[in-house]
């Protein structure tokens, strides 16, 4: 596993990192601690270095669960978390909340659970359209001077936000929904200002969703406990007129000897070398597979191609849930 730099930050981390969320929350079924806690280990095992967490997963035992699995490899992992949404004791959430004393309350309760001193990587999980970025940024600076945080990013956050929050202090990653599906960052100035800041760019859900990965058709039914089954894109209409797209990547896949889920992450890595895919899975053979995209590369020409023959294709169905897509970023410079 080669490494990259996220941005001019100088965090560097595997070249595929690994989204814990879907281990213990959100697709279905979950794995058993144990379970989750063997899937992650054997990520390490195979080279990966980026495990990306929230405090709102569950809430609070996906964080437990990475603690628990990358305890015996501290110093050889980088361990990114989220805070963001407003949690009560209960476990259920209120909105967004990035007040200060909110930050801090969340940090506390992150570095417990993943049983570490200082986090790695601390994003803002949404942009808290109350709160100033600039007091954001100020909150996580305290924290990074006290020891408690090296770094900080921000998730679906709008270009005009990533560049106050970096002004205020060096931004190291942003992360937002990227994949051949989903590829609002390139029209919404969020890469070219990644670019321009020398910040880097982590994509969520590289695989979309799992839909990329070739083992969703238009007959399959999703469980009522997984997020999908809300989702706009996921509906039986969506998903049967968003398989021109699978057809046209089977095509390309094959030409280059790779699997669907391979020729995602792979376009991904080739964008920029400072963008870095958390793609998630609960199998083994899954996860080795998406490391197998590493050995996939592209010439100009065939990434081109790949453009041109995506652009014939309209996908059909928002990325996300109307109410979700309410709360992501859309401030504008004044």
């Amino acid at each position: 596993m080669k490494m990259r730099m996220l941005g001019n930050s100088g965090l560097e981390v595997s070249e595929i990192g690994f989204g814990c969320m879907g281990l213990n929350s959100t697709y279905g079924q979950p794995l058993s601690h144990a379970d989750g806690k063997h899937m992650i280990q054997v990520a390490v095992q195979r080279g990966v270095t980026f495990f990306d967490t929230a405090e709102v997963y569950g809430p609070f035992i996906n964080e437990e669960l990475v603690g628990d699995a990358l305890a015996p490899f501290r110093g050889q992992v980088v361990i990114a978390t989220k805070f963001g949404f407003g949690i009560n004791p209960d476990g259920t959430r209120y909105g967004v909340d990035s007040r200060p004393e909110t930050i801090r309350k969340a940090v506390h309760g992150s570095l417990a659970r993943l049983k570490v001193d200082t986090i790695d990587l601390l994003y803002q999980h949404r942009v808290d359209p109350r709160v100033p970025i600039e007091d954001v940024a100020g909150a996580v600076g305290e924290l990074i001077a006290q020891g408690k945080v090296k770094h900080w990013g921000l998730s679906e956050a709008s270009a005009a936000t990533i560049r106050r929050a970096h002004a205020a202090h060096p931004v190291a990653a942003v992360q937002s929904e990227y994949s051949l599906w989903t590829r609002d960052v390139e029209q919404n100035g969020v890469l070219s200002v990644c670019a321009e800041l020398g910040i880097g760019f982590v994509p969520w859900s590289p695989l979309g969703a799992g839909f990329l990965t070739g083992a969703i058709t238009a007959d399959t039914k999703l469980e009522a406990t997984d997020f999908r089954s809300n989702s706009p894109r996921f509906t039986p209409e969506a998903l049967a007129a968003n398989m021109a797209l699978v057809d046209v990547l089977k095509q390309i896949a094959e030409g280059k000897g790779a699997t669907l889920a391979q020729l995602a992450l792979a376009w991904l890595l080739a964008q920029q070398p400072w963008i870095v895919p958390i793609p998630g899975t609960t199998k083994i053979h899954r996860l080795e597979e998406n490391l197998g995209a590493v050995q996939v590369s592209f010439t100009e020409v065939e990434l081109r191609e790949i453009d041109t023959a995506l652009s014939q294709i309209l996908i059909h169905g928002q990325r996300l849930p109307q109410a979700v897509l309410d709360m992501v970023d859309s401030s504008k410079l004044a």
